[in-house]
């Protein structure tokens, strides 16, 4: 009798203390924010069939796209607020894709046949794939959509921004990262 009482007592402590340090996981976890600053995260994303933004390529690799700006934006197809950006994101991209900016959609939680028809509406020709299993979104610690992110020539994160993008907000971005870097023009993608 006294033998299972002690069994009993290391395996009540040893489950107190499992569950204390999965709190304490937690609490860090949650304390964690998305990355505004220093080396984006590089993460491979399969693309969309047909939404390759012309680049020729099947997937997109943040790392291949060093000595570009690029601009990252996690998106959804039933995603309201993203309907509202839709619109400027793909109007920004045909204005800067000659100019070495990248685009990149990242669709979270989502159905690929949605995604589609959220693309063909709003038009979207910049590169675009599912975020499968949530692996990217949960790297660059995202908390909803849209949520967007301008990684400069040198892989660094320089804005971040929760919420729908507004005319004029990322231009003056681009445009001192195009004016400061040395990105030479005959570079740029065609």
């Amino acid at each position: 009798m006294l033998r299972r009482g002690r069994w009993g007592w290391w395996i009540g402590l040893a489950g107190a203390v499992v569950f204390i340090a999965f709190l304490g996981w937690a609490f860090v976890e949650r304390g964690r924010t998305a990355p505004t600053q220093g080396l984006a995260p590089d993460f491979t994303l399969p693309l969309y069939e047909g939404y390759d933004g012309g680049l020729g390529i099947r997937e997109f690799r943040l790392g291949d796209w060093r000595g570009h700006v690029v601009v990252i934006n996690f998106w959804a197809s039933w995603c309201k607020p993203c309907e509202e950006e839709a619109p400027l994101l793909e109007a920004l991209w045909r204005k800067y894709r000659n100019r070495g900016v990248i685009f990149v959609g990242v669709d979270y939680l989502d159905a690929p046949s949605a995604a589609m028809n959220y693309l063909k509406r709003f038009e979207i020709t910049y590169p675009n794939g599912l975020d499968v299993g949530t692996r990217i979104s949960r790297l660059y610690r995202i908390t909803g959509v849209p949520e967007t992110f301008v990684v400069d020539s040198q892989g660094q994160v320089v804005f971040y921004k929760a919420a729908p993008i507004r005319p004029g907000e990322l231009e003056g971005v681009i445009e001192r990262l195009l004016g400061s870097s040395s990105f030479v023009e005959e570079d740029a993608l065609e």
